[in-house]
């Protein structure tokens, strides 16, 4: 039988546990495993980093969802990242990127694979043309889209942007991060693989990090999951069960985050103080009509350029009480952010670098008439 999205939430991967009935499995909060004999495990599990039951289950939920038959978990997004991209590369290789993506992201392939001898071309990704002519032949292995972006909502067409890398020969990877598998699934519409960092909406309640990775392609999930497994950045069994929690609820979070999201950006659109704002679920938003094709809803994710510029965005980004001024996103309560010298300082002095009048919001699941007020209150006064 196939289930609706929130039926595989709760249940896929959660069966009750058999000795006891439990209704929720229990944590196996153990480094290893007693075997029978040399050589004879119990289910497979032998220690903790080649696997444990936790994070198992967790993975299977995670499949369901985004609708593949691998996942795997790591122990933060860019763990995730880094043993999908050492699987995908060697040096030589090149990266086709997003010009505006995570800032940790774009660090870890210049910073960390680049002296490696990966080489990587920032583009704009609506410019399909610009993508086609970003790419070397048999030298590009890799498509990294991120939509919607961080922190500017750009919202990027992954089925033609599939078609161009299946052409190419090259490995399409979408970060749905911001999405989440509830209001978008890219594997559905031609992507190779998924990434997401679960410390944001899948956990749910900014008390959990942890990232994975998504796809279909046994091949390839059997490399990235030798690297997990010889390298070692796997999910703590803890961390795998509070993930788990979180995303029982994912659907009814992301539907309450898309409204009040969706109220603040409404809210500020020709607002005095307010140069733009940058949601896709505003009709005036360039990647509208794209985002109401591929999307569920437009999330909870929205950002603010402010008239007064770079003076004036510190200091409102510094006086909101509701929004807390941290890292981060995707938790029930709201977060603020300050782009140009929290979440994107690592991409300061380069293409990516973002504009210092931009704030970013990540919108909880508060009274949405509260947070506008909070908002007001901390907007400069000219």
């Amino acid at each position: 039988m196939s289930h609706g999205f929130n039926t595989r939430a709760i249940h896929a991967g959660q069966e009750p546990d058999a000795a006891t009935g439990a209704v929720t499995p229990p944590i196996f909060q153990t480094s290893t495993f007693v075997q029978d004999g040399i050589g004879a495990l119990r289910q497979g599990y032998e220690y903790a980093r080649s696997g444990n039951p936790t994070r198992d289950a967790l993975q299977t939920q995670l499949a369901a969802l985004e609708g593949a038959t691998r996942a795997l978990a790591f122990s933060s997004g860019l763990a995730a990242e880094d043993a999908l991209l050492r699987s995908v590369l060697r040096p030589g290789d090149h990266v086709v990127l997003g010009n505006d993506v995570y800032g940790g992201t774009h660090r870890l392939i210049s910073k960390i694979l680049g002296p490696w001898g990966v080489e990587v071309t920032d583009v704009e990704m609506s410019d399909l043309d610009a993508v086609r002519a970003a790419i070397r032949p048999g030298v590009t292995k890799v498509l990294w889209v991120e939509t919607p972006s961080n922190p500017l909502m750009k919202i990027t067409d992954i089925g033609a942007l599939a078609e161009v890398g299946r052409s190419a020969g090259v490995t399409v990877v979408v970060d749905n991060t911001f999405a989440s598998p509830y209001l978008q699934q890219p594997l559905a519409l031609g992507a190779d693989v998924v990434v997401h960092s679960m410390t944001k909406y899948l956990g749910g309640h900014s008390d959990v990090l942890g990232g994975a990775i998504v796809t279909s392609d046994e091949e390839l999930a059997e490399k990235v999951a030798f690297l997990q497994f010889a390298a070692g950045a796997v999910l703590a069994p803890f961390e795998a069960w509070l993930t788990t929690r979180g995303i029982k609820t994912l659907g009814v979070r992301m539907d309450r985050h898309s409204s009040n999201a969706r109220a603040v950006a409404e809210h500020f659109v020709g607002h005095p103080d307010v140069e733009r704002v940058y949601y896709a679920g505003l009709d005036t938003h360039p990647g509208h009509e794209l985002a109401t094709r591929q999307m569920r809803d437009f999330g909870g994710m929205l950002s603010v350029a402010l008239r007064g510029g770079g003076e004036a965005a510190r200091r409102f980004a510094e006086s909101t009480e509701l929004f807390l001024l941290a890292e981060s996103l995707g938790g029930v309560e709201s977060l603020i952010g300050y782009p140009s010298e929290m979440t994107h300082a690592s991409v300061r002095g380069t293409p990516l670098e973002i504009a210092s009048n931009v704030v970013r919001l990540s919108v909880g699941l508060e009274d949405p008439a509260d947070l506008i007020a909070d908002l007001e209150q901390a907007l400069p006064r000219r």
